[in-house]
């Protein structure tokens, strides 16, 4: 299964949604055509699961982070979380790219929107104990302004740039968003 899942993300990257097929996803995989409709009755269905091993590795690494700054003060926090959307949208742009356009013919809306509660969730959690240290009166709305601009910055200067992020423009980006959020928590 692993490897079907791994050849439809190569597939998809190298190739397009519309180019690939449950063949050419079984060839990548050196698996029978049999062998695949074991497992996926569809592209749809291979590329549904691609979206789901994605979105969990991406809420690991989220999930650490929140972890990691549970204790630290607003400012570094802030900062870390921001570097941590950066970085997980910088893992594999292309994929995730291509993932983003095809949620919609999966019907994987919904894992994203349990993707961005527990998001939500998590922020929203760190705020309320920290809330000494904040002016904003609604910590649950303060997560949502803060999640959305997070992931919004992230993801445009990531997946709909022309040219590759570079370090030094991704450390601009954390510097200019820590500074939004920051100035609006505090």
């Amino acid at each position: 299964m692993d490897a079907l899942v791994e050849a439809t993300a190569r597939i998809l990257v190298r190739d397009g949604f519309d180019k690939a097929s449950t063949n050419r996803i079984a060839a990548e995989a050196g698996v029978s055509i049999g062998s695949l409709y074991q497992y996926y009755p569809s592209k749809e269905a291979l590329v549904a699961a691609v979206i789901d091993r994605h979105n969990q590795d991406i809420m690991q690494v989220v999930r650490a982070a929140f972890a990691e700054v549970a204790l630290q003060p607003v400012e570094k926090a802030a900062r870390k979380l921001i570097a941590v959307a950066i970085e997980a949208h910088r893992i594999d742009p292309k994929l995730h790219r291509v993932l983003a356009e095809q949620i919609p013919r999966t019907g994987r809306l919904e894992n994203v929107e349990a993707f961005n509660r527990e998001a939500h969730a998590l922020f929203k959690s760190y705020l309320e104990s920290h809330s000494d240290e904040l002016r904003v009166a609604d910590p649950g709305l303060a997560a949502f302004v803060c999640v959305t601009s997070i992931e919004a910055l992230a993801h445009t200067a990531v997946l709909h740039s022309s040219e590759k992020l570079s370090d030094e423009a991704a450390e601009a980006l954390i510097d200019e968003a820590a500074r939004l959020v920051i100035g609006y928590l505090k």
